[in-house]
């Protein structure tokens, strides 16, 4: 990979808190705890992992929405931590985000051509007449003619609300695009259009996404690479292949078997794990999987595993690979 456009070292967010009412110390929630990650241009880095394992919150971190406890994210070289003024909406203009439903992130008091429009007026001083033509011209990138501009959202499908939640991220020439769960929230029909349109978008454009999801088969459809993530942790990280055709953390391998089989003869995993996910107040010792897995040994209670090379590329955190 050529000099990322974006890169996250030991990045780590931590919450506090408060004390109980009996005087109890402070605790912290380990939300994100130092993790790395680098992605490319025109490249999408997919993101997956179980409810709660911090995969929003390192989102929140990259849109400057949180402020990380530790560690650095540069965006094409530059800490976005220093940036401010000027520098800062440009960081704004070229790092956007689709959420997960594209009903509640769109205003219903807006006309499609004015929340397309919004961050050109508020990140540029283009003249109306640009501006609209910019409108139109995006709204065609997502195979939506620019005469439904003086619609409402209430007015189109969830796909195509969706399709201008896309639009608007890519109003201000993009570079990275957020994609948090972004058709989780659509028939599965609607879904492979979106990721069909996002492909080629990308392939056109040249614009980098960072994929989060849930749904193993989308976001192995749509990544070069995948991160696991696993309580605050990414446990293993590979190409999108690689990853698929033998996942070696036994968290990834439980991910992969909690999925819809491709074919209704193959077996069931013969060691499923157990258990709830550990809160994140009160973290397991060593290895934090081990309470769950189904492979584990002495070693794991009593020693993190650090990222290591993996078989095939890629890196996988796992006393099991020496």
């Amino acid at each position: 990979m050529s000099s990322p456009v974006l890169e996250v070292r030991a990045l780590t967010k931590h919450f506090p808190v408060r004390r109980t009412l009996l005087g109890g110390p402070a605790r912290l929630v380990k939300a994100v705890d130092g993790i790395d990650l680098a992605i490319g241009a025109g490249e999408t880095l997919g993101l997956i992992g179980e409810s709660g394992c911090g995969k929003t919150t390192t989102s929140k971190l990259i849109l400057r929405q949180e402020t990380p406890t530790s560690g650095t994210i540069r965006f094409e070289g530059r800490d976005i931590a220093s940036l401010k003024g000027a520098d800062l909406m440009a960081y704004r203009r070229a790092v956007q985000v689709v959420f997960q439903d594209p009903f509640s992130s769109l205003s219903p008091r807006m006309r499609v051509g004015d929340i397309i429009a919004e961050p050109l007026e508020i990140h540029t001083d283009l003249p109306h007449a640009a501006i609209e033509e910019r409108v139109g011209r995006v709204l065609e990138l997502v195979g939506l003619a620019p005469d439904v501009a003086p619609l409402f959202p209430h007015e189109f499908s969830g796909g195509q609300r969706q399709r201008i939640a896309i639009a608007r991220a890519l109003a201000t020439d993009t570079r990275l695009i957020v994609l948090d769960e972004p058709v989780s929230a659509l028939d599965v029909s609607v879904r492979a259009q979106i990721i069909n349109q996002l492909e080629a978008l990308q392939k056109k454009l040249g614009v980098s996404y960072l994929f989060i999801g849930h749904d193993l088969a989308t976001v192995a459809h749509i990544s070069h690479r995948i991160a696991v993530m696993y309580l605050g942790k990414i446990v293993e990280t590979a190409q999108s292949d690689a990853l698929c055709a033998r996942p070696m953390h036994p968290y990834t391998q439980a991910l992969f078997a909690a999925a819809l089989p491709s074919h209704p003869d193959d077996r069931a995993p013969d060691k499923p794990i157990t258990g709830e996910v550990p809160s994140a107040l009160s973290l397991p010792s060593g290895c934090r999987f081990h309470p769950r897995c189904p492979s584990a040994i002495p070693v794991c209670s009593q020693t993190e595993p650090a990222l290591r090379r993996r078989e095939g590329g890629g890196e996988v955190a796992c006393h099991l690979y020496p």
